[in-house]
C-alpha cells in the first residue's frame, strides 16, 4: 500500500520518491490497475513521480484556448487552478503543478528521500 509520501521507485539509478494523488488530495482509497499512471516530475530541480488514476492525452493548449480560472470562494480550494482550457467539445481544468506539490511536501520528500 502507498501512502500520500510514499514509495520509492528506481529510476535509471536515482531513487525518485512517490506522491499518490489520490491519498494526498483525500480522494478515497487508491485502486492500482492497468489504467494507473506514474508521472515523473522535475519542480525546482527535484525529480520526483506523481501516481495518478489515468491520463487520457498529453496536449499543447494555445493562449487563446486557455481562460482564467473562475472564482470557487470557501468550499473549494482553487489556489492550485490555473484556468481551464478547451479542446473541441471538451474543457480541461489547468493545475499548476508546482503550487499543488508544495515547497513544504518538496522538502518532506527530500527528507524522505535521503
Amino acid at each position: 500500500m502507498f501512502s500520500a509520501t510514499g514509495p520509492s521507485i528506481n529510476l535509471r539509478g536515482i531513487i525518485i520518491p512517490v506522491i499518490d494523488m489520490r491519498i494526498k488530495l483525500k480522494l478515497g482509497t487508491p485502486v492500482y490497475d492497468q489504467f494507473t499512471v506514474l508521472i515523473i516530475l522535475n519542480i525546482g530541480g527535484r525529480v520526483m513521480g506523481m501516481l495518478v488514476d489515468s491520463v487520457s492525452d498529453v496536449t499543447t493548449l494555445m493562449p487563446d484556448q486557455v481562460t482564467a480560472a473562475p472564482e470557487m470562494g470557501t468550499a473549494f480550494n482553487s489556489d492550485y487552478l490555473v484556468g481551464h482550457g478547451t479542446i473541441d467539445e471538451r474543457m480541461l481544468i489547468l493545475v499548476d503543478i508546482d503550487k499543488l506539490m508544495s515547497s513544504g511536501e518538496i522538502g518532506l520528500i527530500e527528507n524522505l528521500a535521503t
